[in-house]
């Protein structure tokens, strides 16, 4: 069974920057796409963006421009840089590995002044 946990959320003022890092086990993870998504209260989870085992990033509308996806495959791990931070922003933020039903437990990621 593949594990994925999040790290690296925190509370941060709006127009900060915060990293968020993704560890893989228990999968080959060169073999799979991985993809972030946040949830925030009263909504739905929803895509924030993705990356290719190429490592090809794409990215939903709202936060292209801000935010960036890598991965580093010889550690296992996929990272979600955030610049620019805005309050709409806050939300519980999960990994999950592309072809499998396997998600991290989420990091909190708090914007305020």
């Amino acid at each position: 069974q593949g594990r994925l946990v999040e790290s690296g959320g925190g509370l941060v003022q709006p127009g900060g920057s915060l990293r968020l890092s993704c560890a893989a086990s228990g999968m080959v993870f060169s073999i799979r796409s991985m993809g972030w998504y946040r949830q925030a209260p009263g909504k739905q989870r929803e895509l924030v963006g993705s990356i290719s085992t190429g490592g090809s990033p794409t990215y939903v509308d709202s936060v292209k421009g801000r935010f960036t996806i890598s991965r580093d495959n010889a550690k296992d791990t996929v990272y979600l840089q955030m610049n620019d931070l805005k309050p709409e922003d806050q939300a519980v933020y999960y990994c999950t590995a592309g072809g499998t039903p396997w998600w991290g437990q989420g990091t909190q990621v708090t914007v305020s002044s």
